[in-house]
C-alpha cells in the first residue's frame, strides 16, 4: 500500500502590468496554465489581477511570474 502526500492547493494573486487588450488575457492564461502543478488560472482584465491555484511544491510564485514574463507581461505578487 503506497501513500502519497495530499496535494495542497495554494491560491496566489499576482498584479500585472502592460495589459492593453482583452486578448492579453488568453495569452497569459495559456502560458501560466502550461506549468505543471497549476490547476486553475483566471486573469481579470479590468483589475489587472491574475489568480492562480497551484501546488506550491511543484510550481513557485517565481515560476508563475516567469511564465507571465514569457507571455510578454510584468507581474508581481499582490500585497493584499
Amino acid at each position: 500500500m503506497s501513500t502519497t502526500a495530499p496535494v495542497t492547493t495554494t491560491h496566489t494573486v499576482l498584479r500585472a502590468e502592460g495589459f492593453s487588450c482583452p486578448s492579453c488575457v488568453s495569452k497569459i492564461e495559456k502560458q501560466v496554465g502550461r506549468l505543471a502543478g497549476v490547476s486553475a488560472v483566471k486573469v481579470h482584465f479590468a483589475s489587472a489581477r491574475i489568480e492562480v491555484d497551484h501546488d506550491a511544491t511543484e510550481v513557485s510564485v517565481d515560476d508563475l511570474v516567469a511564465a507571465v514574463a514569457k507571455a510578454g507581461f510584468v507581474a508581481r505578487p499582490a500585497s493584499f
